[in-house]
């Protein structure tokens, strides 16, 4: 299992949650972004900086799948694809996107834009509380307790 961070966009607060449970999962974690991202040492943990344009780092996290992989996004297309290739999606608020729920997601999001466009509705979803990193950290840690375990034999990458 390897988890791949959407990290353009990812909060610093669910960031420093991921590197914790990756280091304690011993979970090799890869974020991707169009910028440098600085990750504490460690063998977990890898920051790849790619080419600006859009959706490179989800085009790259896509390609870098294998099936039973979690992706930390808030994306929900990205999330869309995620689910296609058998792989679970994660969102920094701690909803878990899989093959069960993640189309009414995808619609719910594409009415929002429709609604956004029109001007029927301004905005976006509220600032990130601490309710949400506990919720996203709660999520994550459950996830790798049934897909990972301590996972002690793991060897650094």
């Amino acid at each position: 299992m390897h988890i791949w961070v959407d990290a353009d966009a990812c909060p610093g607060a669910i960031k420093d949650v991921v590197f914790r449970a990756a280091n304690r999962c011993r979970v090799v974690t890869t974020l991707f972004a169009n910028h440098y991202v600085r990750v504490p040492k460690s063998p977990y943990l890898r920051s790849v900086q790619v080419e600006h344009g859009f959706d490179v780092a989800d085009q790259r996290i896509v390609a870098s799948l294998s099936p039973g992989d979690l992706v930390i996004t808030s994306d929900i297309p990205l999330a869309a694809q995620v689910v296609d290739e058998r792989c679970v999606a994660l969102n920094p608020r701690g909803t878990l996107y899989t093959a069960d729920n993640v189309k009414e997601h995808l619609t719910r999001r594409d009415l929002m834009e429709e609604l956004r466009a029109s001007g029927a509705v301004s905005g976006g979803p509220p600032a990130l509380s601490k309710s949400n990193v506990q919720a996203f950290a709660n999520q994550l840690d459950a996830y790798l307790a049934r897909h990972v375990g301590d996972n002690t034999e793991a060897a650094p990458p």
